[in-house]
């Protein structure tokens, strides 16, 4: 099993010294969020800082940026880390594309598959230096000039996560994307018989096969080297599990377990601002149901409990600025976990 870290995304000089960091214990790649922050920039510095690890956007907003802008970006940060970077991309909710993004609101799937096909072209557009030529419902790309062309990095195409909650997105990931990276509001039942189950119908559709497909699975990890570093994880980890539960796009995950309920308890908190209140409907017994709970010593078993057979990246989701040192030997473990990947299929 492969495990990535969440840099920084808000000070270059933490996000260059947590990618030295990371390197140096043994991590597989780093990721940077988009949020109140872009995940670019950090990822620059990680590039020109390391050497070995994979990195990329765990995601970076698709919609807002087109196809073309989105490609150079990643052609970029590429050719910076000579060919370890990846490519993960998400829709982002209907409200935040049209209240904070400003752009019109289509359905995502649909979009996000024409999307990656349009990015797939244009890089193939500068590999190859032939004319593109590409249409599709949402985009049509027909212009290349040397002068906005960069030069063919003679590197395999970069890989494309897809990050993938609902049925129809995960689909989408199984047709088009190179893998995809799931949300840590999860649980091991749900990630067994929807998502993998989805993805699949996705894969089946070209046969694909699933050796060449990554699933990365993000995680609520509650961890650390004795039982009070342990707690007081535990703790932040349930404030995250009570904010996705009062969230209706991720009840699809309640409703398999039937907790439905849950969801509409807490669903007036946050208007309400009872932040506190609402963590504290959330039992041990719920907190373990989408959450890894173990210190270091136990943590590799627990891990492979839940993800074992069936995911093959973990991105570890834990509290920001975290030494990631100190998970140097528990790592040891972790990637001893066999998985389905096998590599990524990205030839021209």
């Amino acid at each position: 099993m492969r495990i990535v870290y969440h840099l920084p995304n808000d000070d270059l000089t933490k996000a260059r010294d947590a990618a030295v960091a990371c390197e140096e214990a043994g991590f597989d790649g780093v990721v940077a969020l988009e949020n109140a922050h872009g995940p670019i920039p950090p990822l620059a510095v990680a590039a020109l800082a390391t050497q070995r690890i994979q990195i990329g956007t765990g995601v970076a907003i698709a919609f807002p940026r087109s196809p073309t802008i989105m490609a150079h970006a990643a052609w970029d940060l590429n050719k910076a880390s000579n060919g370890r970077f990846y490519l993960g991309l998400g829709s982002q909710v209907r409200g935040h594309n049209e209240r904070r993004y400003g752009i019109p609101w289509t359905p995502p799937a649909p979009r996000m598959r024409d999307y990656i096909g349009a990015v797939r072209a244009v890089w193939r557009a500068w590999e190859t230096e032939e004319p593109i030529d590409y249409h599709s419902a949402h985009y049509t790309l027909t212009l290349t000039t040397p002068n906005f062309s960069p030069r063919p990095l003679g590197l395999p195409r970069i890989p494309i996560a897809m990050s993938a909650v609902g049925p129809a997105m995960l689909k989408v990931a199984g047709e088009v994307a190179d893998g995809a990276r799931l949300h840590p509001f999860s649980t091991r039942r749900y990630l067994a018989e929807v998502s993998l189950a989805r993805i699949q119908a996705g894969l089946d559709i070209h046969e694909r096969q699933r050796r060449a497909f990554e699933v990365v699975a993000g995680s609520f990890i509650a961890t650390g080297a004795n039982e009070a570093e342990v707690a007081k994880m535990r703790e932040y980890i349930r404030f995250r599990v009570a904010f996705y539960c009062s969230t209706r796009a991720y009840w699809h995950v309640l409703e398999l377990h039937g907790m439905e309920e849950l969801g509409l308890k807490l669903r007036e908190f946050p208007k309400q601002g009872r932040w506190s209140e609402m963590a504290a409907e959330i039992s041990d017994d719920t907190l373990e149901l989408f959450a890894t709970v173990a210190a270091y010593d136990t943590l590799a078993q627990k891990i492979e409990q839940r993800y074992g057979g069936l995911a093959d990246t973990l991105s570890l989701f834990i509290p920001p600025h975290t030494d990631p040192l100190p998970l140097k030997d528990v790592m040891q473990d972790i990637r001893r976990i066999p998985t389905p990947f096998e590599g990524y299929e990205v030839g021209w």
